[in-house]
């Protein structure tokens, strides 16, 4: 047994993963720039064939909306991972946590209680809101023992259920439940320049989180191991668990959620390179982009191969990353239940 544990050490050693992924996200990158409803390609770009229209579309939708991709793709899969860390449990990301549920309630009560209120307001109350939800979170799972996996996850998603029916509760009697749903479902299509920028921020958020990496790696032993260690248990986990909310709240209000994400990249990651943060946030964030930018891919061209020409619409990206992620939990499931 302990000649195959080393043997696949080695194995994940040799790999060169973190190569890998930046191939995987350069092709998804290249990809979701040039292929879509406009006759561009990336021939005409290099030889300055482009004419004006194409050139105001690929600068003003089509960069912007493979950034905001990229960028939410990247920062919510690293929210998964930081989840997963200081819970100590492989089912947890900001969907199934009530994370992104609380984001939404904020942004309702925003908009009830000031709806012309500037984009950055919003953010701010629904990384306030997002913040107390998984306090509230973690509040609930310290009376749940660790070994019990099963029963955290759905600590959480009985917790989002409540805050989300709350939201749209006041979302229905104030006519904002189509809004409500915009939000709590990602779709690129309306991404243009002017319209992205806030998801900046989570690249500044993406970047401290590495640089508190093995922080995180440590406080992911245990209060007592963090402790023992001289690690200031408490302030980390907070401090990881603000860089979560404000993850989630800059998503959801920019483009929506991405549902199980989180889930679905942390857990690729970690049989690959196994868990130490420092060494396997680059390959999440690297993966969560590829993700949704391949994602993306499919949600715009599917219907058009569906119905045999363009101008069909769009599948929401939030739609397929749904699909993908909870067919990734529930494998997850039942192969714990297997195993007992």
């Amino acid at each position: 047994m302990t000649t195959t544990i080393t043997r696949e050490e080695r194995t994940r050693r040799r790999t060169p993963w973190p190569l890998l992924g930046v191939v995987a996200l350069v092709v998804s990158l290249v990809a979701s720039v040039f292929v879509g409803a406009a006759d561009i390609t990336p021939w005409d770009v290099f030889t300055g064939g482009l004419t004006e229209a194409h050139r105001v579309y690929l600068v003003e939708a089509r960069l912007p909306r493979t950034a905001a991709a990229a960028l939410a793709g990247a920062s919510l899969a690293i929210a998964g991972l930081l989840m997963q860390l200081l819970t100590r449990n492989r089912f947890v990301e900001p969907s199934t946590a009530g994370t992104v549920e609380s984001a939404g309630l904020g942004l309702v009560v925003v908009a009830i209680l000031a709806p012309s209120a500037p984009l950055v307001v919003k953010m701010l109350v629904a990384m306030v809101f997002a913040l107390a939800g998984t306090a509230l979170f973690l509040a609930c799972i310290r009376r749940v023992a660790v070994s019990d996996s099963f029963v955290v996850p759905l600590v959480g998603i009985m917790l989002g259920s409540v805050v989300g029916a709350v939201a749209a509760f006041l979302a229905l009697s104030r006519d904002l439940l189509q809004m409500l749903n915009t939000w709590m479902l990602a779709d690129f299509s309306a991404v243009l320049a002017g319209r992205y920028e806030l998801l900046w921020l989570v690249a500044v958020l993406g970047v401290l989180a590495y640089l508190a990496a093995n922080r995180f790696t440590v406080a992911g032993l245990g209060e007592d191991v963090a402790t023992g260690l001289g690690l200031d248990h408490r302030t980390v986990v907070a401090a990881g668990m603000a860089i979560v909310a404000a993850v989630a709240a800059v998503v959801v209000v920019t483009v929506g959620a991405l549902p199980l994400l989180g889930l679905v990249v942390p857990n690729i990651v970690s049989r690959l390179v196994g868990d130490d943060a420092r060494r396997g946030l680059p390959l999440v964030a690297l993966l969560g982009s590829a993700t949704v930018l391949i994602c993306d891919i499919v949600g715009r061209s599917l219907p058009g191969l569906i119905s045999g020409g363009p101008g069909a619409g769009e599948i929401p990206v939030g739609t397929i990353v749904g699909i993908l992620g909870g067919a990734v939990f529930l494998s997850m499931m039942l192969k714990g239940v297997r195993r007992g």
